[in-house]
């Protein structure tokens, strides 16, 4: 509560003249909150609360500068108090993708979020932002066997499983730094954009942005944790964007079914890590809520290991942890 006291006051301090009331509008898995001041007038605005000891706001102002430069709709910065950790940004309402594909035309709002992309991988620019190395993609793998096998499952891989697992994870790295590198939001999914009416869509959590593989946010995108689609209704999608990317200019493969594999493979290392986190949530954090979407990641995952036979010792390991998980269960 004090903390919104303080949230109250620096607003107050902007609009000396102006009566408003603060509702909260979201959390996310950090340590981030977001309130929705209206005002007397009935106009909108979003207050970051972002406290300075467990979140730094300045890459979230400039990923945020580079994307509104870009051309496309991300919250627009009014004010900032970094010391307190507050931002005042504009409001990009309240429905996310996730909530309007149910009901939606996806095909329409799937074509406006990768034209937004097209236009962040046009602007990109190296050094702008952290390169998503060797380092970083590989310590996204290991929070695999951290967390999701050995605490999540109770496993413990012997010694043979291990090196099966590292194996795969060494060709899913060449593949992946192997990409053309551009501007990476990380977490570019249906619950991350939001539905507007002008320049659509609304772009949101994007603080955590990279420089790295091509088709990363694509993963991201059409192999969403959050929704299911048909894999040929994706494979639509997918072309329809990479000869979109390919007429922009961007470098992208020239023969599609090499963008697919690395598209593919870029997806395997994102479940891989996203299965990981989602065990760490649970097991350190108390967050239960990313269990139920622990399965549609699984099966992605074992969907891409039975297509590729780089993937094959990953395909057995992922078996044998299906067969525990199915032994433990009988005997619980």
């Amino acid at each position: 509560m004090q903390r919104q006291q303080q949230l109250t006051d620096w607003l107050s301090s902007l609009y000396p003249n102006e009566k408003f009331i603060i509702t909260p509008a979201s959390a996310d898995a950090s340590f981030r909150r977001y309130f929705r001041a209206t005002f007397a007038d009935g106009s909108t605005k979003v207050v970051m609360d972002a406290p300075p000891q467990h979140e730094d706001c300045k890459p979230f102002l400039h990923v945020g500068k580079l994307f509104e430069d870009a051309g496309t709709h991300v919250p627009h910065v009014y004010a900032q108090d970094l010391a307190q950790g507050f931002l005042l940004l504009s409001d990009l309402g309240n429905t996310t993708y996730l909530q309007a594909l149910d009901k939606g035309d996806a095909k329409q709002l799937y074509g406006a979020a990768t034209d937004a992309l097209i236009k962040i991988q046009l602007a990109s620019k190296p050094k702008e932002l952290p390169p998503y190395d060797e380092a970083l993609l590989r310590r996204e793998l290991n929070l695999f066997p951290e967390w999701y096998i050995a605490k999540h499952l109770g496993v413990t891989l012997s010694d043979k499983q291990k090196a099966k697992l590292e194996e795969v994870f060494a060709r899913i790295l060449r593949n992946n730094l192997a990409q053309p590198c551009v501007y990476v939001h990380r977490d570019y999914h249906s619950r991350n954009l939001m539905v507007t009416e002008e320049n659509n869509p609304g772009i949101i959590d994007f603080q955590d942005a990279v420089y790295g593989p091509i088709t990363y946010d694509l993963a991201s995108l059409f192999k969403d944790a959050y929704i299911r689609w048909e894999e040929d209704e994706v494979m639509d999608w997918l072309i329809r964007h990479w000869e979109k990317a390919r007429k922009a200019g961007l470098p992208v493969r020239e023969d599609f079914g090499e963008f697919y594999r690395d598209y593919e493979m870029m997806g395997v290392q994102r479940h891989i890590k996203v299965l990981g986190i989602f065990a760490r949530l649970y097991h350190r954090d108390g967050k239960d809520g990313y269990l139920k979407d622990m399965p549609l990641v699984m099966e992605y995952l074992v969907r891409a290991c039975e297509r590729y036979i780089d993937l094959k010792p990953l395909h057995n390991l992922l078996i044998e942890l299906d067969q525990h998980a199915a032994k433990a269960g009988a005997t619980s």
